[in-house]
């Protein structure tokens, strides 16, 4: 066994784990928080940084709350229930400022306050199940076992009525996706409504109006496409999923329109005939960020705004940093959808130099 090491938490680092420094080391540990002193033993040492785990909290941090879950810290879901909300907010806050100047080299973000969420409990729409040998519930923090879970704090009742009944029943072992009812799938709509509500206010006051085309890339089922699409005379949504196209081609006015396909393989030829200078592109791609040809797509047809909504601080900063000899940053909004997890929401709005 290694020996223990008193540390002092400093930040939290994107991901949820507290950051302290030992020997010139950097050294993650889950579940503290800034200001925390606390005893701690290594679990694995590489050559630049370490992780461990805490062995005892000696002084805890003013943050510091009584989670509300009782599978905190065994459940994978949640990492920051230990935080009050207003230093959730904080902390996410400055990971998104933080990674766009490490990650992006930018020096002076516009960065607006982050917009949080209504209700940080009971918010989830939805939740995907695990059901395995007679354990129905979650995988284990940082782990492929699972824990048994009687009912999810961040989850809607309704959410939970579904699990309860799904806990009764003799159905076999696999994944359950558990919603709301009322709910359109898990394509079509957003986990937390309304801080998506305060998402789609966001685009609506911020984008330009009086558009000839609006693109909404990485479509989805047209949520966004749908919601603005008085800011253009024309429409157009790109998505991969047959889905998603299919829903967001039901009840489409006579404007909009669906291509299904690659963003990368549809976006320059759905620009081509358009006027860059009336042009809006909204792109809301999956965690790995937009394709290198969408870039280069966006820097050579260059259309007169683009809006980028992220769920990876990290490669909206390595996208933004590749825009920037086309693009002004205008404002970067984080937004708090998933509360007491470590996942941030951001909303990127640029505009060409």
């Amino acid at each position: 066994m290694s020996e223990l090491l008193v540390l002092h938490i400093e930040d939290i680092a994107f991901g949820g784990k507290g950051v302290a420094r030992h020997d010139g080391k950097v050294i993650f540990v889950p579940f503290t928080a800034p200001g925390d002193t606390i005893t701690a033993q290594i679990v694995k040492s590489k050559k630049s940084f370490a992780e461990a785990r805490m062995v005892k909290l000696m002084t805890p941090s003013p943050d510091r709350v009584e989670a509300r879950c009782p599978y905190f810290t065994g459940c994978g879901g949640c990492v920051y229930q230990h935080l009050r909300y207003e230093a959730q907010l904080a902390v996410k806050t400055k990971q998104v400022a933080d990674t766009l100047r490490r990650v992006g080299k930018f020096t002076d973000v516009p960065l607006r306050p982050i917009i949080p969420s209504v209700n940080p409990f009971g918010y989830r729409n939805r939740i995907r199940i695990h059901r395995s040998e007679g354990v129905t519930g979650f995988y284990m923090f940082e782990s492929q076992r699972m824990i048994d879970v009687e009912q999810c704090v961040i989850a809607q009742p309704e959410v939970n009525k579904a699990l309860r009944k799904l806990r009764k029943s003799k159905v076999e072992d696999g994944d359950y996706s558990l919603r709301a009812p009322g709910g359109a799938g898990p394509f079509f709509e957003q986990t937390n409504q309304q801080v998506t509500h305060a998402l789609v206010d966001l685009a609506d006051t911020t984008l330009r109006r009086d558009q000839a085309l609006l693109v909404d890339a990485y479509s989805g089922g047209g949520l966004f496409a749908k919601a603005l699409a008085a800011h253009a005379q024309r429409v157009i949504g790109i998505e991969t999923n047959e889905a998603a196209i299919a829903h967001a081609r039901k009840g489409a006015s006579a404007k909009e329109s669906y291509v299904h396909g690659d963003v990368a393989e549809h976006l320059a030829s759905v620009l081509a005939p358009h006027d860059a200078a009336k042009t809006t592109v909204l792109l809301d791609p999956p965690s790995e960020g937009v394709a290198a040809p969408v870039i280069s797509t966006l820097l050579s047809a260059a259309p007169a705004e683009v809006a980028y909504i992220s769920c990876n601080p990290a490669t909206l900063a390595r996208d933004l940093a590749l825009l920037k000899s086309a693009y002004r940053i205008e404002s970067v909004t984080p937004l708090d959808m998933f509360p007491n997890t470590a996942e941030i929401e951001v909303f990127a709005h640029l505009v060409r130099a």
